[in-house]
């Protein structure tokens, strides 16, 4: 049989063989996708890390849609992001603190963190030298299996204790920026014929500036670095639901190492429907700036936005990216944040047209979708509808837009991490599934 043809052959038999009636969903109680029917998520487990609110239930126990709030070990996010933004300093590193300790640092802690942050920034050779051995056009890819390689040069990979799952959470907080800014240089050389920079991490630079730094060398303002880092503040936690969280969080029950566990929540980051979807958005951006005539007419945004939802514009999926969440209802704190700053590094780049274009896209989009559904159930822009833009404005290439997001998420990832290995009960996670095909009579090979 030809090789090809038995390929089409067992794909075909797919169709079969993973059909499944979605009504025996609900017949056996089943959370499709961990979801309740009322699309609140199923509670699987508890933390003191993250907080996502975006909805409250009233005396019946119905969704009452609500001002969505975040909060990181109880303080809310805005109660952060404001006295950075007022003081202008950086602050990722004091989140990054927070998150992993469970408290705010004083001065005699934050600066000694900095200072060990900076000293993990810069990777051995045999590292950087694995990395430009690596290539390839997707950074995601690249950064997993760098993490996976540090699994090599640490000394004891598969020791769990705090100690140790604190030094490894520094060192890869640390060395994350790095591996992204060199992965993207080794492609930038190999795919785009540029010139190859390798420039060492600076001291008594934040993790923001150094990254810009061995991206851009000195091709980027205070506003740009400022910006940046407050964008990895808001990104650097989202509960223990999310796709990529929890996938660190059900590896790490299985006592598996850091870097196992780290890679895997970065293929989960990566898909579209998750970290990739900022990526979705802007080119959305493009394409609407192309094929709007006039950016303030609300009658020509909403034609073409129903186009798009009526799978007759675009790239056809029936979808407004950027729009919708799967817990905030009223707002998305993270996209208040977002538009915020997106509007003062706009007016610095002159681009306030652009942004206030995605202002009444984000507008228009969620009264066109919320028409298209039939529905008066409140939807919002999500983080991904500015972060792009801001990324964009920064200039920073599309190619690492989702390993920025696994910039931040790290300290998520190992702050859960680090949870799920010390509470009192845990136990590997481990869920069922129903079969629900029943019992087949064998037949012989001879008979088939």
């Amino acid at each position: 049989m030809n090789k090809d043809y038995l390929i089409y052959k067992l794909s075909d038999e797919v169709k079969t063989s993973c059909k499944i009636d979605t009504g025996l969903f609900q017949k056996y109680g089943v959370k499709r996708g961990l979801r309740n029917e009322d699309g609140s998520g199923v509670l699987v487990g508890l933390t003191n890390i993250g907080n996502v609110v975006g909805y409250e239930r009233d005396a019946e126990g119905v969704l009452v849609p609500t001002e969505g709030k975040l909060f990181y070990r109880g303080y809310e996010l805005n109660e952060l992001v404001t006295p950075l933004i007022e003081e202008h300093r950086f602050g990722f590193e004091e989140i990054a603190y927070l998150l992993l300790s469970g408290n705010l640092p004083d001065k005699e802690d934050l600066e000694p963190f900095k200072q060990l942050i900076n000293e993990n920034m810069s990777l051995d050779h045999k590292t950087i030298v694995h990395i430009i051995d690596l290539e390839g056009s997707n950074i995601m890819n690249i950064l997993a299996r760098s993490v996976l390689e540090m699994y090599t040069f640490d000394p004891t990979p598969d020791d769990l204790s705090r100690d140790n799952l604190m030094r490894q959470a520094v060192e890869l907080i640390a060395r994350f920026p790095t591996v992204i800014a060199y992965a993207y240089n080794i492609y930038r050389h190999s795919v785009q014929g540029r010139s190859l920079h390798i420039r060492h991490p600076r001291e008594n630079m934040s993790i923001a500036e150094n990254f810009l730094y061995m991206l851009k060398h000195e091709d980027f303002t205070e506003l740009d670095a400022r910006m940046l880092d407050l964008l990895l503040v808001i990104q650097a936690e989202h509960g223990g639901g999310n796709n990529s969280t929890f996938t660190v969080r059900v590896t790490s029950s299985s006592r598996t190492d850091t870097y196992s566990s780290i890679a895997a929540g970065i293929g989960s980051l990566k898909g579209p429907l998750h970290g990739g979807a900022n990526i979705k958005v802007i080119n959305m951006l493009h394409h609407l700036m192309e094929n709007i005539h006039d950016w303030t007419s609300v009658d020509e945004i909403d034609t073409y936005l129903n186009r798009i939802l009526n799978k007759e514009a675009y790239d056809g999926a029936g979808l407004i990216y950027g729009i919708g969440h799967a817990v905030y209802t009223l707002s998305d704190p993270r996209a208040k944040q977002l538009k915020r700053l997106a509007g003062e590094l706009a007016r610095e780049k002159g681009r306030e047209a652009e942004y206030d274009f995605l202002r009444l896209l984000e507008q228009e989009g969620i009264k066109c979708v919320q028409a298209h559904r039939k529905t008066a159930k409140p939807i919002c822009a999500n983080v991904d509808f500015y972060s792009g833009f801001i990324y964009e404005m920064i200039g920073l290439p599309q190619e690492i837009y989702t390993p920025m997001f696994a910039m931040a998420r790290i300290v998520g990832w190992m702050a859960h991490r680090i949870e799920e290995l010390n509470f009192e009960g845990r136990r590997i996670i481990r869920p069922a599934y129903k079969n629900v095909l029943g019992v087949k009579e064998y037949t012989p090979l001879s008979e088939r």
